[in-house]
């Protein structure tokens, strides 16, 4: 004993000489407080069956170690005689046991009751989840780390009930889209509310997935009204980490991956290619086109991703502390795709003393990426499909170096879209917020929270003047746009919480002051006399340069009651009033009122009989919300400049009305009844939800004509009404919960889009090159509905095609009144199923989602079947009709004419999918190999990700969309970047 006090002793002096009194000192005390001892025992359940993987900790210390197989432990250290181990295991009671001495120490665990105490986020406020009225989903650190995520819409993807997360393509750059109960606006914005920690936000590229904690999201009217007018489409609130552990714990997660397009279509060869350019009649010396290029294989790479994320967190002497730091950098499958994101974060929390805390989150980013050019064209620079139909028979640079066009078009190859300019997107951003609290009185509390989100964007461009036609024709070009967003917000609110008997009160009171704004500026110019100078001042014409300024003021007064009697009649009541500086000052405000109850059947004396059951609770909800999400001063008689007009020779500048003055202009209007049931038994191993809801959305806001003596053809009003409806049930059981334990989450949604009232118009979306427009927006049909002509078949004599005209009979030219309805963009359902299989250290998880009977307009295809130019087509073509006689459904070549492939039903396909979203593999080191390099914890793991897709869409992947997250054009592929198929390692270690 002593000649281990005096090795410790020499090694203190050796880091330390100048204290070495004040340690020999520390190391006499202590002695007196700890020695070396080892602890051993076996865990087990009421059953007496032994429990694997529970972690056994000495309280207040880093001194730790799990049960084996057999629940078994050994535990040696420092350990003081009269300390506390903490045992720990979800699903069970965490139980503390003092040592007093002992050597051997067996302990039985209690089953809890997983959920019901769980702390849900909820507006402004928590509360535990057998509380809940309303319609909230939740999704936890547990399930976000199973699996790396670079952005925070991955979290949420498949794992809640009615909520659908949209990438209309996979570029690195790409951000997520979300959608809460269908789409709820045509003009408006459809976005949920992000808040990130309290202060609101729509941008959530630049948010680091490893911060966050707790993602709740409220789906529901009753629970989101507590945000009024801003949270029509939903809300999702974003809880990031602090720190709880009285020692510092250390995180390091780094993991490096790589990533593939899943899929390549087949387009014809060079030999291919000219016979059916020979068919057409086109000719030329081929000899100088005798490459055979895989443009494909040019386009596509394998891509790479790797993230390296580290974090400190600890509480001590009252104050709790959270900092991280990373770094993210994706490489895209398609040639110069990138994204680079370096995130800091420091969360504090101070109690100064009984009644003030204090406290920030703030986070910096520098986000910046590289974009694509798709959803084009190859005669707009379109890369995927240039990669489709640029003829094999060219090579890449031509003798000069510049790049190779089409032999008979000026079309150049795809690679002068990704290489023959450079161009990126770079954007800083602070998000965060301060705060204050107060506790005075017995159950009173004022919060006082100052929140910000500034960043500041930059886009530059430059096209080369030499390497491509278009720069030769411009002799350059150099555009530079910056955008500067300013956002603050400063809410206070006092809160009430009281128990009198039976009787829970709580009570919330407060007022919300909001201002944005934005400043851009715009500037282009051209011929550069080389490419040394990439910036705008390097081009000799000015072309264009503008700017502009805006700026939108909100204020808010919100309420809110919760009550429970008995912990089991529940009543939750939300009131809030909003103004906003967008509508017009006799409509500045709107009201937004929401109740919702509660009815604990479990807790009634007639169900305490049932033991299985260990919570079944009825809830019911109804609430008004509203959505701002418009054009600023849209309620302005606006000026538009431009109108300029000679006077004595000489130009002068003139303005003219642009947009004629509405006062009444008001917030769109959702209200939503919400019915529910949970279901818990078994002491939590199956837990059950359900749902049923209706969503009227009434004042849309929308374009109206206007009678023309007013001098406009239309301006914005509250006209129209919009619903959705729908079904949604979530199921998490645990299966097997033993040596192995195995535990499944599978959610479904139904939802039903309908357009009730649009004033008698008909709204077209969705253009597509040469051919008009694929969607329609019509009273009775739901958003996304694509549009067009019914596809008859080939004509065996002429090869032409035939549609199906309105009046049944077949036509060659069919007129513009004969579209129709031809698919629904919209899915029947969409699920998701989760399962989580562990054995030891040893942990498998494995994600499926899918979307089932929604629409796909195929528009690709228009171009890689259509022979109209000189494209290269798809292997489809081979079987087109030659010559009288022939049966086929592929149309002859017509040069120049769009007859053939015209929007149709031909092009309709299913765009169902089921997709092996995430497999992650990971293995835990042993405890006894960790604790001899001081480490707690280390794992290391292996994720694939859209390893298989099931589905029988033909082109490059069923989950895009051309027109991104638009409200009205949904379900139409045009080129779009394909989500890829990525597999990616990592290590998790914490110290």
């Amino acid at each position: 004993m002593k000649k281990e006090k005096t090795m410790t002793f020499l090694k203190f002096r050796l880091w330390h000489k100048s204290v070495l009194c004040l340690l020999a000192g520390l190391l006499l005390s202590v002695s007196s407080y700890a020695q070396q001892r080892t602890i051993t025992g076996t865990v087990t359940d009421k059953s007496g069956e032994p429990i694997p993987s529970v972690t056994v900790m000495v309280k207040g210390t880093a001194t730790g170690t799990i049960t084996d197989f057999d629940g078994k432990y050994s535990l040696s250290g420092d350990i003081p005689a009269d300390g506390v181990l903490t045992f720990s295991f979800i699903g069970m009671k965490t139980q503390d046991v003092n040592i007093g001495g002992r050597s051997t120490i067996d302990v039985t665990l209690q089953e809890s009751v997983t959920g019901l105490d769980e702390v849900v986020v909820v507006g402004y406020g928590t509360q535990q989840k057998k509380d809940v009225t309303g319609s909230v989903a939740m999704v936890d650190a547990d399930q976000m780390n199973s699996r790396p995520n670079t952005q925070m819409g991955a979290l949420i993807e498949g794992k809640a009930a009615g909520v659908q997360v949209l990438s209309s393509s996979g570029k690195p750059s790409q951000g997520f889209s979300i959608r809460i109960r269908g789409t709820n606006s045509i003009t408006a914005g459809s976005e949920p509310l992000y808040v990130v920690d309290g202060v609101p936000t729509t941008d959530t590229r630049s948010i680091n997935p490893a911060d966050i904690q707790s993602i709740s999201i409220l789906k529901d009217a009753s629970s989101a009204a507590i945000y009024g007018a801003q949270g029509a489409n939903g809300v999702v609130l974003i809880t990031t980490y602090k720190g709880t552990s009285d020692r510092p714990t250390v995180k390091l997660d780094v993991y490096n991956g790589f990533s593939q397009v899943w899929r390549t279509l087949p387009v014809l060869n060079g030999e291919q290619y000219r016979d059916l350019m020979t068919e057409m009649g086109k000719n030329t010396d081929w000899s100088l086109y005798n490459h055979n290029t895989d443009w494909q294989k040019e386009i596509f790479q394998n891509g790479r991703s790797q993230n390296y994320q580290l974090s400190v967190s600890g509480k001590s002497n009252k104050t709790s502390y959270y900092m991280s730091g990373g770094w993210v950098e994706q490489v895209g499958a398609v040639r110069s795709a990138q994204m680079n994101r370096y995130n800091f974060k420091i969360n504090l929390d101070q109690e100064v003393n009984k009644w003030l805390t204090v406290g920030t989150r703030m986070a910096y980013s520098v986000y910046s990426d590289v974009d694509v050019n798709d959803n084009q064209g190859v005669d707009k620079g379109g890369v995927l499909l240039g990669a489709l139909t640029t003829p094999p028979v060219i090579g890449i640079y031509n003798p000069d170096g510049t790049f190779t066009s089409n032999p008979f078009q000026n079309w150049e190859n795809p690679i002068a879209s990704t290489d023959g300019s450079n161009r990126k997107y770079k954007s800083q951003r602070v998000l965060g917020n301060v705060y204050a609290k107060i506790d005075f009185l017995k159950g009173f509390s004022f919060k006082a929270n100052l929140g910000i989100d500034d960043r500041n964007d930059i886009y530059d461009y430059f096209l080369d003047p030499f390497l491509t036609s278009y720069g030769r024709a411009l002799n350059g070009q150099g555009i530079n746009n910056t955008n500067k967003t300013s956002y603050y917000i400063w809410d206070n609110t006092l809160t009430f919480n009281k128990t009198l008997g039976s009787h829970k009160i709580e009570a919330l009171a407060g007022s919300v002051i909001q201002e944005f704004y934005w400043e851009n500026a715009h500037i282009e110019t051209r011929n550069f006399s080389g490419n040394g100078v990439q910036t705008t001042n390097g081009g000799s014409e000015m072309i264009a340069a503008s700017s502009d300024k805006a700026k939108k003021r909100n204020t808010s007064f919100l309420g809110r009651v919760n009550y429970s009697f008995k912990d089991k009649y529940l009543l939750t009541v939300n009131f809030r009033a909003d103004a906003s500086s967008v509508f017009g000052p006799d409509n500045r405000w709107g009201y937004f009122p929401s109740s919702s109850i509660g009815w604990r059947i479990s807790q009634e004396p007639f169900m305490q009989d049932l033991s299985f059951l260990d919570d079944l609770k009825l809830r019911a909800g109804w609430g008004v919300v509203g959505n701002d999400q418009i054009t600023n001063y849209a309620w302005f008689g606006r000026v538009g400049s431009g109108a300029n007009y000679p006077i004595g020779g000489s130009t002068m500048p003139g303005t003219y009305p642009s947009s004629v003055e509405n006062r009444n202009l008001k917030w769109e209007q959702s209200e939503q009844t919400n019915v529910g049931l949970d279901f818990m038994a078994f002491r939590g191993r199956i837990q059950f939800s359900a749902d049923v809801y209706i969503r009227n959305t009434s004042d849309l806001l929308l374009n109206a004509p206007l009678p023309r003596s007013t001098g406009f053809d239309s301006a914005i009003q509250n006209v129209g009404k919009l619903q959705n409806k729908g079904l949604e049930f979530n199921l998490t059981t645990v299966n097997v919960k033993k040596a192995i334990n195995w535990s499944t989450n599978f959610n479904i949604s139904f939802n039903r889009n309908k357009v009730v009232d649009l004033v008698g118009q008909e709204i077209f979306a969705g253009t597509i090159t040469n051919r008009g427009d694929a969607s329609l927006v019509k009273e009775g049909l739901p958003l996304g509905t694509l549009f067009g002509y019914v596809w008859g078949g080939v004509d065996p004599q002429t090869g032409s095609a035939y549609y199906i005209a309105k009046d049944g009979t077949s036509t060659f030219t069919p007129s513009a009144d004969d579209r129709v309805v031809i698919g629904d963009a919209n899915p029947k359902f969409i699920y998701g199923m989760t399962n989580d299989i562990s054995y030891k250290s040893l942990s498998l998880s494995i994600f499926l989602q899918g979307s089932q009977g929604n629409d796909m307009l195929n528009a690709s295809r228009m171009e890689t079947e259509g022979m109209t130019g000189p494209q290269n087509q798809s292997t489809a073509v081979l079987r087109r009709w030659r010559q009288p006689g022939d049966q086929t459904d592929i149309p002859k070549a017509s040069w120049g004419s769009y007859d053939n492939s015209r929007i149709s039903s031909r092009f309709i396909e299913d765009g169902s999918y089921l997709r092996l979203k995430t497999v992650t593999l990971s293995y835990q080191l042993p405890k006894t190999l960790t604790e001899k390099v001081k480490m707690q914890n280390v794992k290391v793991y292996a994720t694939g990700e859209n390893l298989w897709t099931l589905t029988n869409y033909s082109g490059f992947d069923p989950e895009v969309n051309a027109f991104g997250t638009q409200n009205t054009a949904k379900g139409i592929d045009y080129g779009t970047y394909p989500q890829t198929r990525n597999i990616i390692f990592g290590l998790n270690i914490t110290f």
